[in-house]
């Protein structure tokens, strides 16, 4: 006999958790499916963002940094550090832990707000009753039944053609996250958010990193003059970056890995490493939802199709984060999660895609949100500029990070924020501030007219307003 609901949720990743707890928040009768699991085999819920994702990399971006600190730059604070070591085997299992605790959170949250959980894989079975049936295969079998379904179901790594994911030398996020040992050399695929991130954890640990990009240009999708910034840092880090290359074979090594590629000017080049990180993009996980049984309609990639509301072609279906349009990021699953619940609930959730921020958490941290300079002059946009420079800043140099900069861009007429972009120490904070000015329509002026703590770094986010009228106080 089927378990009767109001909303089942498939996936307890950011979308669907978030989702869960809402619709439950809203006065609905909630199950929510998830088959991640732990070491144990009991249940993971968080996804890709909570066991191999955002909080797992974050952990050991903190403990490289911590180490980084202490071997170069503890000196410059008068503070002597000798023979110091990294113990690898900690540092993941402090990792583990904060996974873990992410993990029993969530559980505890749907105790909380009366989600019922079940651990398993989702599937569809059939329409019924208005509604649709779904199995749920795990330890114990169930069908479920419920009016209103919200697909969550995350994404998987892209895999290089030819070169398949073994975790032990061709590594996705999920093996990155978890070497037992620093490798001497590491080669990583790609220079986008997770290339970069686990390419810093492991240099800053002794391996010697060589990025393999495949575009010309450096993290195209960030503003040009941030992005330069951030490639003089990294390759002053010593983090080796090519760009242009084209991989013509990947294949196992007495060494490790070997990459048969041709660089920028078409000659051909080898890259001999212990262990590869594959970095390519990430796709829709859609595999096993079964979604013919009902006629679910998925695109060319395997992803949901589904309107602005995050709507699919059948009614009551709904499908929200990486398994849908738009950018894979976390706390856009989050928004869409919620503006879901909401619109089952007849309200009028709310997802602003152009103030959706971006985070790159390297040293110095990349963040922005809005367009681009280049972006703007592609469209034919009147702007105004303006930058600030970290090193003008006392809490920056009090802090001994003055790498990086704020950059404003704003209507030429309006004075309105068209884009905020930052590299820079703690900028994943500051973007926050940039995100509500946009919300609301400020002007530059707006923000450059705010009073903001000194000494602080906040106040290179408002200098740089400042600077888009060309009255920089501080600089």
């Amino acid at each position: 006999m089927s378990k009767q609901f109001d909303v089942i949720v498939i996936g307890a990743g950011p979308g669907g958790y978030i989702a869960a707890i809402r619709a439950a928040q809203l006065g609905m009768q909630v199950a929510c499916i998830d088959e991640w699991k732990n070491d144990k085999g009991g249940p993971a819920p968080g996804g890709t963002c909570t066991n191999v994702g955002c909080i797992p990399s974050k952990a050991l971006l903190q403990s490289s940094e911590y180490f980084e600190h202490a071997n170069k730059h503890f000196a410059d604070h008068g503070i002597t550090a000798k023979d110091v070591k990294m113990d690898v085997e900690k540092m993941v299992g402090r990792k583990d832990t904060i996974v873990k605790q992410s993990n029993e959170g969530i559980l505890y949250l749907f105790k909380k707000n009366k989600v019922t959980f079940f651990h398993g894989r989702g599937a569809f079975s059939k329409a019924a009753d208005g509604g649709y049936e779904i199995q749920v295969t795990g330890a114990s079998n169930e069908t479920l039944t419920a009016k209103q379904i919200i697909i969550a179901t995350g994404s998987n790594a892209r895999a290089l053609p030819g070169a398949e994911f073994d975790e032990e030398t061709i590594l996705s996020n999920d093996g990155a996250l978890a070497l037992g040992s620093v490798p001497k050399t590491l080669g990583v695929i790609g220079s986008g958010v997770i290339g970069l991130e686990m390419g810093s954890v492991w240099r800053r640990l002794g391996a010697q990193v060589t990025v393999l990009e495949g575009l010309p240009t450096f993290l195209g999708a960030v503003d040009e003059q941030i992005a330069k910034e951030a490639k003089k840092a990294f390759d002053k880090q010593g983090l080796k970056i090519e760009l242009g290359v084209k991989i013509s074979e990947v294949k196992k090594s007495k060494k490790g890995v070997s990459v048969a590629y041709s660089n920028a000017k078409g000659e051909a080049a080898t890259l001999e490493v212990d262990k590869l990180i594959v970095s390519i993009g990430r796709v829709p996980n859609t595999t096993g939802l079964n979604v013919d049984a009902v006629g679910l309609k998925l695109d060319e990639r395997g992803a949901v199709v589904v309107d602005e509301n995050c709507k699919t072609n059948l009614p009551g279906v709904w499908a929200v984060g990486d398994v849908v349009r738009g950018p894979m990021l976390a706390h856009k699953a989050e928004e869409e999660g919620v503006a879901v619940a909401e619109r089952i609930a007849g309200q009028h959730g709310h997802v602003n895609f152009n103030t959706i921020p971006w985070v790159i958490y390297t040293s110095p941290e990349i963040a922005w949100v809005g367009r681009t300079e280049q972006q703007l002059k592609e469209q034919g946009v009147k702007y105004k500029a303006g930058t600030f420079p970290f090193m003008a800043n006392g809490r920056a140099r009090a802090l001994g990070d003055t790498t990086g900069m704020v950059k404003f861009l704003a209507d030429a007429a309006t004075d309105e924020i068209l884009g905020v972009h930052m590299v820079g120490p703690m900028v994943s904070e500051l973007i926050a501030e940039a995100v509500v000015a946009m919300e609301f329509k400020a002007s530059s002026e707006d923000i450059a007219r705010i009073c903001h703590a000194h000494p602080s770094l906040s106040e290179s986010t408002k200098e740089a307003a400042l600077a888009v009228d060309k009255r920089t106080l501080n600089f």
